[in-house]
């Protein structure tokens, strides 16, 4: 039997490209889809860009422009050739993450490098997309801003997009 061409997701499913390419520009415009990416050794599809300043529905609270210094998050995106089953991994470009921090739950960062967002399988579903782990990514910059600053020793479990338990330490940033 003849072995048959490798099609990539991207060329299989042209539908799913445009939700991805959709919800970025919403969400994360700062953010350019990058068809020429490696990752892991291998050819890959993704994202290079800045996240959002602020990725929550919730308004954004006082002193996190104090705190980010004019700084904010640049991220590259990889999607694996399991996607939509398996998410996205980001990869924080700036801050450049020093190794000893990495597969230290306080920073919640993989081994790779890459940011820790899913923390359990039902963090992430196929109907979810890339920009919404960019969106929950600018969170995980405010609070990384934060343990490195010394205004706190480890990240909230659920993220600050949703949990106001740092809302106090930055409102004193003011």
């Amino acid at each position: 039997m003849p072995e048959l061409e490798r099609q990539s997701w991207v060329d299989a499913e042209t539908e799913l490209v445009e939700r991805e390419k959709a919800a970025m520009a919403e969400h994360a415009p700062e953010m350019t889809w990058r068809d020429d990416l490696v990752y892991e050794r291998r050819p890959a599809f993704g994202w290079t860009g800045m996240a959002p300043v602020w990725g929550g529905d919730r308004p954004k609270p006082a002193g996190v422009d104090e705190l980010r210094d004019g700084r904010q998050l640049e991220l590259a995106v990889f999607y694996p050739e399991g996607f939509p089953m398996a998410p996205p991994a980001l990869l924080p470009l700036d801050p450049d993450v020093p190794i000893g921090r990495r597969t230290q739950h306080r920073w919640h960062i993989n081994g790779d490098g890459s940011l820790c967002l899913v923390q359990r399988a039902d963090d992430w579903q196929p109907t979810d997309t890339a920009a919404d782990l960019v969106r929950k990514s600018s969170g995980w910059f405010i609070e990384y801003l934060l343990v490195d600053g010394g205004h706190r020793e480890e990240m909230t479990e659920c993220g600050i997009l949703e949990d106001t338990a740092v809302d106090e330490i930055l409102g004193r940033l003011t």
